[in-house]
């Protein structure tokens, strides 16, 4: 599934760890606090569960959404944004 990683995070030891986390489970970064990519439900879950270790649940805030891929087609893009055909697994395999 596509899944969208944002969030605000006040630490900055802990927004670091999160992006590490994001950036390890194969996640694309597309802002400074926003990632997207392809997870399975079990990779997913375990991100999940690291982030909430790092986080300070009474300041902090994240958000992990899923998308279809139909629905990350119809996106619109405007500006300096990401190329879409990087979260594919087809397009990621030629960069790993």
């Amino acid at each position: 599934m596509i899944i969208w990683v944002m969030y605000d995070i006040e630490n900055d030891k802990a927004r670091t760890r999160v992006a590490k986390y994001c950036k390890q489970a194969g996640l694309y970064r597309v802002q400074y606090s926003v990632f997207l990519g392809t997870l399975n439900r079990d990779r997913k879950d375990s991100l999940q569960l690291q982030i909430e270790e790092e986080i300070n649940s009474n300041k902090d805030k994240v958000y992990i959404f899923p998308m279809s891929r139909p629905e990350l087609k119809a996106t619109v893009l405007l500006g300096q944004a990401f190329d879409k055909r990087l979260v594919t697994d087809e397009i990621k395999a030629l960069f790993f």
